[in-house]
């Protein structure tokens, strides 16, 4: 495996931050690269902007400047005084359509600030045309897992397109409150089978709701289809899970992620995402252990290792790191595959910081962070040589 790291954005105002940034390619000759970010407020609690996009045309050796989408990526006003935001975006090409279709979830905001789990969290989604560059005003997806949950929100997660167009789609979902335990958190994921005519996207079912007892149970699931098996990666409050299926929507019961050594791996209160590159399954995540007590969660440097995919573990001789840790957190990451041998995984320094004082950036930046924006080209040879 052969890792080139390109910085396609630094620097920021210590206002506002680049967060959530990830990529994903139009097919062509050269191809186009996308990567979608979004401003983060650095005084408050996951204060988003506008998603915003970085744009090459000649298959990522330069970028451009970042264009804002706020007309049709930016907050909807209520008559009430809220504001809605999508956000937690991820863009894939969907084939069978030939349109850029990105998904991600919806947020309420009242005076900059983000009301928690309000009742009209949905899986949001729009579409990007290539020949005018803009996306469609985002909406949300309708029926998506029943009339049950209270929230439902396909956020930070990872798809599987099928050849039929049909596409799978991971979320994450919770039923309302019992009133006897108000505090007791419910989230269950779930992968939902959704049909897209290259405009729409429509849910059409959902399969087994996967949570754990205790906590906040089970979200921000990612998939992928991998020898003939899906494999769904889970963010836990205290550590990462798996789980597999034969089809994407019926699973087994989820087990911890481990080392083939046994050893628990590492990762807790954050995602983790796919690449199938070289014919070999790998896994990207955070982690324990690296020297990074400094960091919020734990969350830099970015590894990427090996998965052994008949013992569900990951090979510890395998793991080196993707983008380094320089102070600032490297989580809500993306993936997108390029060809069978290159896969790209971009990310941006995330600028805030530890308790007692998580909104002073000058600390990320005294490790050496600038709010770099990431792309990792991941490369392989044929068959994984």
């Amino acid at each position: 495996m052969k890792i080139d790291l390109q910085i396609i954005s630094s620097g920021y105002d210590r206002k506002t931050c680049w967060v959530h940034a990830r990529p994903a390619v139009i097919p062509g000759n050269p191809f186009k690269a996308i990567v979608t970010a979004q401003k983060l407020r650095l005084t408050g609690d996951d204060v988003f902007r506008e998603i915003c996009e970085f744009r090459s045309d000649d298959g990522g050796m330069t970028w451009g400047d970042p264009v804002s989408h706020a007309t049709t990526l930016g907050r909807k006003q209520h008559a009430d005084g809220s504001e809605e935001a999508i956000c937690d975006f991820t863009p894939m090409w969907h084939a069978p359509s030939g349109r850029l279709l990105g998904t991600g979830l919806n947020a309420l905001y009242k005076e900059d600030t983000q009301l928690p789990y309000p009742d009209c969290r949905s899986t949001a989604y729009s579409v990007y045309d290539q020949d005018t560059r803009t996306w469609a005003q985002w909406q949300r997806l309708a029926h998506a897992s029943g009339a049950a949950h209270f929230i439902e929100g396909a956020g930070c997660t990872q798809r599987v397109d099928l050849p039929n167009g049909d596409i799978l789609l991971p979320t994450y979902i919770r039923e309302k409150r019992d009133p006897a335990r108000p505090h007791e958190t419910l989230h269950k994921s779930t992968v939902m089978r959704c049909r897209f005519d290259g405009e729409v996207l429509t849910y059409l079912e959902h399969g087994t709701e996967l949570s754990l007892p205790g906590g906040r149970g089970l979200v921000e699931p990612s998939l992928i289809s991998f020898n003939g098996r899906y494999f769904l990666t889970l963010r836990n409050n205290e550590r990462g899970y798996v789980a597999i299926s034969g089809d994407g929507l019926a699973f087994d019961e989820p087990r911890p992620w481990t080392f083939d050594d046994g050893e628990d791996l590492g990762n807790y209160n954050t995602q983790q995402h796919w690449v199938n590159c070289g014919g070999k399954l790998y896994l990207v995540y955070t982690r324990r252990g690296a020297n990074n007590d400094h960091i919020m969660r734990h969350r830099a440097p970015l590894f990427i290792a090996e998965v052994d995919t008949e013992k569900l573990n990951v090979i510890r001789s395998t793991e080196q790191i993707l983008v380094p840790e320089r102070g600032a957190r490297l989580c809500n990451f993306g993936v997108a595959k390029i060809s069978e041998n290159e896969t790209w995984v971009s990310v941006a320094e995330w600028m805030q910081t530890k308790l007692p004082n998580p909104f002073d950036s000058t600390i990320c930046e005294g490790y050496g962070s600038d709010n770099s924006v990431y792309v990792a080209k991941i490369r392989t040879e044929a068959g994984g040589k």
